[in-house]
């Protein structure tokens, strides 16, 4: 079951995704709210997986109220206003329903939470030491990704860029690289500067503080030097001088 609460100043329209969630087999509502300030004990207290989120709302609007709401809980805006769905995707939201809300996108936005929260809880379940791959939202997909195809992560503001060892282009995500660092295997990839995590088992030639990606080169920065030195060190070949 995805425990869901619902939060939306129109009675009317309110009344209208409750009965779609109670319609909803896989769904357990567990409070439906008219404003953000009503929501918020229930929001942060983090037993919440799915939030049916109203943007054009007083006080506090949908998109201000989605910052506080933690990651594990997934977030589907609706309203009337279709420009806000850009802004949408820079937070934790994973889909974007317009009003009025007819039940067969609803049960395509729901699913797509439930099947993200099954992935999830199996990648907690199983260890992340056991992790063979990860899930990441690019545009308007959900994208699997195997892990042992990851050459490298850069963090660029807002975003990531995944590279792969094949010759595709690089996989783009809404997601700080702060929070995927937390998710991967840290004995198979190493945070080696604030904008780049790599993943040790494509590592091939380290040269002049630089890690050889082919024609890139990713730096390594002073403020992870050492955790640097402590991989190479546990990885030299006896009798090998460090260059």
């Amino acid at each position: 079951m995805i425990k869901c609460c619902i939060i939306d100043d129109e009675p009317l329209a309110r009344e209208l995704l409750e009965g779609y969630v109670h319609k909803t087999p896989f769904l357990q509502l567990v409070g439906s709210f008219e404003s953000g300030t009503e929501a918020v004990k229930t929001i942060i207290a983090g037993e919440i997986d799915l939030l049916f989120l109203d943007i054009n709302m007083p006080c506090i609007n949908g998109i201000e109220f989605a910052e506080i709401v933690p990651p594990s809980c997934r977030i589907v805006f609706v309203t009337a206003y279709e420009q806000y769905a850009l802004k949408g995707y820079k937070v934790n939201a994973i889909d974007y329903l317009l009003k009025p809300v007819d039940y067969q996108e609803f049960f395509k936005a729901a699913n797509k939470a439930a099947q993200w929260h099954s992935m999830n809880r199996a990648y907690i379940e199983r260890g992340s030491n056991d992790m063979d791959c990860i899930i990441v939202k690019s545009g308007y997909k959900l994208v699997q990704i195997n892990i042992n195809d990851i050459l490298y992560i850069e963090g660029q503001k807002d975003y990531i860029r995944i590279y792969l060892d094949s010759n595709q282009e690089p996989i783009s995500s809404l997601i700080n690289l702060k929070s995927l660092e937390s998710i991967l295997p840290a004995y198979r990839f190493i945070r080696v500067h604030r904008s780049f995590i790599v993943n040790t088992s494509k590592i091939r030639i380290i040269e002049r503080n630089r890690i050889v990606f082919g024609k890139t080169y990713i730096p390594i920065s002073d403020s992870h030097r050492q955790q640097y030195n402590d991989y190479i060190h546990r990885h030299m070949a006896s009798g090998t001088t460090e260059q």
